[in-house]
């Protein structure tokens, strides 16, 4: 069979429902003003603020400029959907959409490691916390996060497009990813699928024990802490990130990791709204409204206006 010709695809989009576009227009562009706003925030702050010029704060600010990027990525194409007829997207922009969200996507789940890492130095070994998280080592550990999301991607990206196109060039999504691509394949895409199953898994699992060896520590520790006042402000220190943890990697193994024959179009768009526009806009939140640096960070930012 002759390789596909496909120039361009048609994105279904997040509804076929009319009545519910405009509602949703402003609701997404609300948070999407407030993902920018508060992601920036963040990383604004990180660097104008000497308090913040930690490793914890280092690592809280690259997540930050990852979700503003992965978050602009999909949102600003499905704000243009849902008030235009036409959702045509070219072969190309399918591709750069699909190669950037499934870069920083990646690059989260393994910046989601680095940080638990963070928290168990922080808490099993504080009077070496500086020394053990050198600058030199956060940078390679971030730089560590950014190289593995990127190349994740572009394997993933190159192999899509490897395919052959003869169903339909309807994307049931409202964005260009893995699983409605290729479910538009006429080409035998079980390979494809074992090689996203594996390298996918090599590198979100990675992030995932990361944090599970980190946190099994930690636990570890706050259980030899005396006094249940300790154990709660020590466990105090990790909620902001468990909270992040949980929500990206839950939403994520729903996602990409279960049987093809689950996959639901509109249970995902659901899903993919979630991690895709929602978690880029709470994950500031979560950090910021439970930790006490970066409010005093805010108020002291906010005497100059």
């Amino acid at each position: 069979m002759n390789k596909s010709t496909v120039m361009e695809f048609i994105l279904a989009g997040l509804t076929n429902k009319t009545e519910l576009r405009i509602p949703l227009f402003f609701l997404f562009l609300l948070v999407y003003i407030t993902t920018v706003i508060s992601n920036t925030g963040i990383v604004t702050l990180t660097i104008a603020n000497r308090h913040l010029h930690k490793p914890m704060y280092f690592f809280l600010s690259n997540l930050s400029l990852v979700d503003l990027i992965y978050s602009s990525s999909v949102t600003p194409r499905m704000l243009r959907d849902l008030l235009h007829e036409n959702r045509t997207i070219s072969f190309v922009g399918c591709a750069l959409q699909m190669y950037f969200f499934g870069s920083f996507a990646t690059i989260e789940c393994l910046l989601l490691g680095v940080m638990a890492y963070d928290r168990y130095v922080a808490i099993c070994s504080p009077l070496l916390y500086r020394i053990n998280m050198s600058d030199i080592l956060c940078l390679r550990m971030v730089v560590a996060a950014y190289f593995g999301g990127l190349v994740n991607a572009l394997v993933h990206t190159v192999l899509v497009f490897q395919v052959n196109f003869c169903r339909s060039n309807i994307i049931d999504h409202f964005f260009c990813d893995l699983p409605p691509l290729y479910k538009l394949s006429c080409s035998d895409v079980s390979i494809n699928v074992t090689i996203l199953i594996l390298l996918a898994g090599l590198v979100t699992m990675s992030g995932l024990i990361l944090i599970l060896i980190s946190y099994a520590n930690i636990v570890l520790a706050i259980l030899k802490i005396q006094s249940s006042q300790g154990r709660h402000k020590t466990f105090n220190t990790c909620t902001s990130h468990l909270t992040a943890v949980s929500i990206f990697y839950g939403t994520v193994l729903f996602m990409y990791f279960r049987p093809s024959s689950s996959y639901a179009p509109q249970q995902d768009r659901v899903a993919s709204v979630f991690y895709s526009i929602l978690i880029p806009m709470l994950n500031p939140l979560i950090y910021s409204l439970r930790n006490s640096e970066v409010q005093v960070a805010v108020k002291s930012s906010l005497k100059y206006f």
